[in-house]
């Protein structure tokens, strides 16, 4: 799927699309060309914005986070946020959650504190700052969405009117290239890769690292059926070893049970690299998903047949 053919819009909202979807979470893009001079809440689920372009900052009552390329923000359900844009060329990776996000529990000791074996650590989130409190009355338009419904509400007071807050429930932000990958003399397995998790998905960054270092290793991943999972990836930037003609902001989803891997000559190229440069976003749905007739608009028709030789496809 053709990611950068998301459609630009002037709003945030009407530009948002959903691409793939279960019971679990929804994915999905935005190409938004103007800030909000509304509010939104969604009441339905947590939020993973990943910036693919752009730059702004995320307000909410708890401050502000700014962001850029590459910068995972999560957003829990219920927070009342305005987006805020420099500039109109815009793309987002939408991931909404019916369950709370968070790390994965391997990461963390029995405190909540990062043990030494994780990719990141507490100094790589930045949580909001720079908390204005807004001592305002008037007509304040805040979109609220339950039920997969938006709802427009009229607040009397600015939705930012507090003095301060406490606790552990907050919007944070951390960038793709803050995570540091888990490197081995062989192929090492996909979960080294995982960011956050939830109870119906798990979420991957693949960075920059080293490849296998075993002098018979073969970089290239092994082919393979998903079981228990979907696999959804989006591809943001680099090169992809193990695919042919994959370009920046497309998805691939390959269901469970289907058997894929590298595509041909991928293996043999692979032989003898030292690194990768690839960064993706991959996302790991344990129930199959639907498509949606959105993602169809963007479906790359002839995908499935790359994988044949070049002499059966011509």
């Amino acid at each position: 799927f053709q990611g950068f053919n998301a459609t630009p819009e002037d709003d945030y909202m009407k530009s948002r699309k959903v691409l793939f979807v279960n019971g679990d979470l929804q994915v999905g893009l935005a190409a938004p060309k103007k800030s909000t001079d509304y509010f939104f809440k969604n009441a339905d689920a947590d939020e993973i914005l990943f910036i693919h372009r752009g730059e702004g900052s995320v307000d909410t009552m708890f401050g502000s986070i700014e962001f850029g390329y590459g910068d995972y923000i999560v957003i829990p359900r219920g927070t009342v946020y305005q987006i805020n844009f420099k500039n109109e060329d815009n793309l987002l990776l939408i991931i909404e959650s019916t369950s709370p996000v968070s790390v994965p529990n391997r990461y963390t000791n029995n405190v909540g504190q990062f043990q030494e074996h994780s990719p990141f650590c507490e100094r790589d989130f930045r949580v909001p700052t720079g908390m204005k409190t807004y001592d305002e009355t008037g007509e304040f338009d805040i979109y609220i969405k339950k039920k997969n419904t938006i709802f427009p509400y009229t607040y009397m007071h600015h939705p930012f009117d507090v003095i301060g807050w406490d606790g552990f429930h907050y919007p944070y932000a951390m960038n793709i290239l803050d995570f540091e990958p888990l490197t081995g003399r062989i192929h090492m397995p996909p979960p080294i890769h995982q960011q956050f998790e939830a109870a119906g998905f798990v979420v991957c960054s693949f960075v920059p690292r080293l490849y296998d270092y075993h002098p018979d290793a073969i970089p290239a991943p092994y082919h393979h059926s998903n079981i228990d999972s979907d696999e959804i990836l989006y591809y943001v930037d680099g090169d992809f070893m193990s695919r042919n003609n994959i370009k920046k902001g497309q998805f691939t989803l390959h269901p469970a049970g289907i058997p894929h891997g590298p595509h041909p000559g991928a293996i043999e190229r692979s032989i003898g690299q030292k690194e990768t440069k690839e960064l993706a976003v991959m996302i790991d749905p344990f129930r199959p998903v639907s498509i949606t007739k959105e993602a169809l608009k963007m479906e790359v028709k002839d995908y499935y047949k790359s994988w044949l030789p070049e002499a059966i496809t011509q």
